[in-house]
């Protein structure tokens, strides 16, 4: 079978065209996606049977981002299936991205300890890009720095916002309004120069969630005493969310080793992106008081005292930080080291159906951050000034991913 199409520009790698992917199988079809008048459809995809994705309706707080053209479009027999468009350029490091109600996107630089907001303007080369906030005390060294990000689910009213952030003495969350001094909620996360972990985001119960690294202090993931190596669960004062599995613990799952990107299906399902050490890079399922075996084990053991990964990659072809899921069961995956977005389709219990699908493999550099937007696309942010990356003079980038609707289904 002929693998999808998609359009990408990188103008030192590679010159604009239009690449196909081949692959075992089609992509998982991605419907409900909202469809919008013609002539925006023709902006920004083309297809034989029409445009399935469009921009998001106009919201209450603002009108709508009005993205820039794709650096290609396609109209060939069958159309594409992907179509990338470069959002904003020049960044550096971009570690997270949390959506506010308007449509734009809160951005974190990991180096500088800025947060900038993207669109929902948009400028002659992309959405409007402008900074609204450096937190002070940020440490940026190795692996640490400015890490996750998280919009109140509230935020309408409230006006607030969570970060995690390493300092000179541990990593810790914060809240804020935007320009306003951050009020550490939650301190004493183990930082060092690697494995600061840095996950953040609010799960469907209303609480937030936070994935935090074992700073190369292994015995710390298996010691529910400790802040490292584990999935914690908050209030949105800090305090330990009523439920957890241990009494007056923020932690929800231990035995982690390096938990960026967390996520949830439309089952409330939790899913975490594990950096493993030498071999096995994981997708876990989180369940309550699951221990994912880190540092006895790494991958699938099939020991029963420890929860196997519900997917595995060898190092070199993942290493993935952000995670998101789209339409449901579609979980994307952003890779460091392996330079590629995986796509793994779930089924409705949490299991993994098929074979997971690369995307975007070697075209845009290292990928980082992943978030699936209200309009049903995904913005992608590269990660090529970090230190370990080959940057070319538009890096660091925020890419916009647009799946077609037409003729995407699985054969």
């Amino acid at each position: 079978m002929l693998g999808p199409w998609i359009a990408y520009r990188s103008p030192l790698r590679r010159a604009a065209s239009l690449v196909r992917v081949s692959a075992r199988l089609p992509y998982p079809r991605i419907g409900r996606l909202r469809a919008t008048a013609a002539a925006s459809c023709a902006a920004l995809l083309l297809v034989t049977a029409g445009c399935s994705l469009g921009e998001p309706e106009p919201d209450p707080a603002g009108e709508p981002p009005t993205f820039p053209t794709p650096s290609a479009t396609a109209g060939a027999e069958g159309g594409p299936e992907v179509v990338a468009t470069v959002l904003a350029k020049g960044l550096r490091v971009p570690w997270a991205i949390a959506f506010l109600p308007d449509g734009g996107a809160l951005v974190t630089e990991r180096d500088n300890g800025r947060i900038l907001q993207v669109g929902p303007e948009s400028g002659p080369d992309g959405l409007k890009v402008t900074p609204v906030q450096t937190i002070a005390d940020v440490e940026a060294s190795g692996e640490g720095g400015l890490l996750g990000i998280a919009v109140s689910p509230d935020y309408a009213t409230d006006r607030t916002v969570f970060a995690y952030h390493s300092t000179e003495r541990d990593n810790r969350i914060v809240r804020f309004t935007l320009g306003g001094t951050p009020t550490p909620i939650l301190t004493g996360i183990p930082v060092a120069g690697v494995h600061n972990g840095g996950g953040l985001a609010f799960g469907p119960d209303g609480f937030l969630y936070a994935s935090t690294g074992d700073g190369g202090d292994r015995p710390l993931s298996q010691d529910v005493k400790s802040l490292g190596g584990k999935i914690l669960r908050i209030t949105p004062d800090g305090k330990p969310a009523p439920g957890n599995p241990y009494p007056n613990s923020p932690v929800w799952s231990i035995g982690h080793r390096n938990v960026q990107g967390i996520t949830w299906d439309a089952g409330k399902r939790m899913y975490a992106v594990e950096f493993g050490q030498n071999t096995w890079d994981e997708v876990n399922l989180i369940t309550k008081g699951g221990n994912y075996g880190w540092p006895e084990v790494e991958g699938k053991a099939g020991d029963r005292r420890y929860r196997d990964p519900i997917v595995q990659w060898g190092t070199g072809e993942a290493s993935c930080s952000g995670a998101a899921v789209v339409e449901e069961r579609l979980l994307a995956t952003a890779c460091l080291r392996g330079e590629r977005l995986w796509l793994v389709e779930l089924t409705d219990t949490g299991t993994v159906l098929g074979q997971p699908r690369e995307l975007l493999t070697g075209r845009y550099g290292r990928l980082r951050a992943v978030a699936a937007a209200p309009d049903g696309s995904l913005w992608v942010s590269t990660s090529n000034h970090d230190g370990r990356g080959d940057p070319d003079p538009e890096d660091d980038r925020l890419l916009r991913l647009v799946f077609a609707g037409g003729g995407a289904g699985r054969s």
